[in-house]
């Protein structure tokens, strides 16, 4: 289309509608593709339930194995649909976001085009981040310690793939969002609502909320879990003022 030429809202809509056929084309391709690839797509999901695990390794841990089980009859199939979406959506993201990108930036200035271009790529970049430390870090070490946590010898724990599942994804997109914080910060720097000093002032209530946000997503009742969740949060909210800083 010419940007010299004025368009109207049923043409921005018509560029609007092809932008999302396209992207869920690409989103239901990639789905489809990981939903092919079970074998490795659940060697990878089921991998942090054992002590073959790297992060374990690394660790020293004592060998551990965690059973899980199948209580409904499509619950299996489910749960294979349900995480080979959410890959498709995670690979076709740089695409969706490209698609976004170029929809919107013939309405911005240059100056606006390229900060839109850097914050939507560092904030994916960010996310990802998020989403691997949950998986080789916090997602591990909270399901080692509840799956293996027993009040009596005679009590056995019988895990359900479902549940497992779905702890991974919603951990792995809470700590995705997390990680998003120097880029709000950043932009609100840049708007000049906060300030690096204002950050520093309010640093010991940070770190109350830190712990509070750290105890919601890990409910376990050990120290050493919740400070593995705390610390990547408070070196975030440190970096953010940092980054504000230097905005501003």
């Amino acid at each position: 289309m010419n940007n010299s030429e004025p368009v109207t809202f049923w043409q921005h809509l018509d560029v609007l509608r092809w932008v999302i056929l396209r992207s869920l084309v690409v989103t239901t391709i990639f789905g489809i593709a990981a939903f092919c690839m079970k074998d490795r797509l659940f060697a990878v999901v089921l991998a942090p339930r054992t002590s073959e695990f790297i992060t374990f390794q690394w660790l020293g841990v004592e060998p551990f194995s965690i059973h899980l089980m199948n209580t409904g009859l499509t619950e299996q199939f489910m749960t294979h649909m349900r995480v080979a979406i959410y890959a498709g959506l995670l690979c076709a993201a740089p695409y969706v976001i490209f698609e976004l990108f170029r929809f919107v930036s013939p309405g911005l200035y240059q100056n606006e085009r390229r900060a839109a271009f850097w914050v939507v790529t560092t904030g994916y970049l960010m996310f990802i981040l998020g989403t691997l430390l949950n998986y080789f870090l916090i997602f591990p070490l909270t399901v080692r310690f509840l799956g293996t946590y027993q009040v009596s010898a005679e009590v056995e724990n019988m895990l359900t793939l479902q549940s497992y599942t779905d702890t991974l994804v919603s951990m792995s997109l809470i700590m995705g969002v997390i990680f998003e914080l120097p880029i709000v910060c950043a932009i609100l720097g840049r708007l000049h609502l906060i300030s690096s000093s204002l950050m520093s002032r309010y640093r010991r209530h940070a770190i109350v909320a830190i712990l509070v946000i750290a105890a919601i997503i890990t409910p376990t009742t050990d120290i050493f879990t919740l400070l593995v969740v705390s610390l990547p949060i408070w070196l975030l909210y440190e970096f953010s003022i940092l980054v504000v800083k230097l905005i501003r």
